[in-house]
Order: structure tokens, then sequence, then C-alpha cells
């Protein structure tokens, strides 16, 4: 196991062989939020309260908390591939948008 997931936060597991333990930290976003446990399931539930913890500290702190990502993303690529997903997805009468978030699903299978 190398991450778990909890609402819309997904965290980083490591083993600390110096502590003994499993270490956690939320991943994308740029507040710093850690974890342990000894076990997996000493694991999960720590995890969650992080999770909530940072919740309802955004919350009475007034500031919205970080999001994972945002949904946009910003690629530089060889123009000669940028011709060729364009050409396809006019192709398939999809957006490059459209056709990059499916192609980029099928990479996930």
């Amino acid at each position: 196991m190398n991450r778990m997931n909890y609402k819309t936060y997904t965290a980083r597991i490591e083993y600390s062989e110096t502590d003994d333990c499993f270490v956690g930290h939320i991943a994308g976003i740029h507040d710093l939020i850690g974890f342990h446990g000894k076990s997996v399931t000493e694991l999960k539930k720590a995890f969650k309260e992080a999770v909530d913890d940072y919740l309802e500290t955004c919350k009475q702190l007034k500031r919205p908390p970080q999001k994972p990502y945002s949904g946009k993303i910003m690629l530089r690529i060889d123009p000669a591939i940028h011709a060729r997903a364009a050409t396809l997805a006019a192709a398939q009468g999809k957006s490059l948008n459209a056709w990059a978030q499916d192609a980029m699903q099928q990479a996930f299978i």
C-alpha cells in the first residue's frame, strides 16, 4: 500500500523503519498535513482524523481548505504530438480537452 483516499484527499504512505510505524502525508496541497500509525487500522483512523481536523481548522479560520487538484492542467508537448492529438480529437468529434481526458482515463485502467 502506498496511498489512501478519504473524502477528496489522497495520502502518500511510507514505512519509517526508524520509528517502526507507517507515516502518511496528504498529497497535492501546499498545507502540510501528516499522520502516523503502528498498524494499517491505526493509520486509516489517523488519516481520517487528520483530514477532518484540517477541514474543521479551515472552517474556524474562515478560509477555504485547499483542494488537491483544480481540474486544470497545462502541458508543454512537442507541436507534432499536439497536432496529432488535435486531429484525432476532431476526427472523433471531441474537443482536445475531452479527447485528452479520455486518453488519460484509459491510461489508468
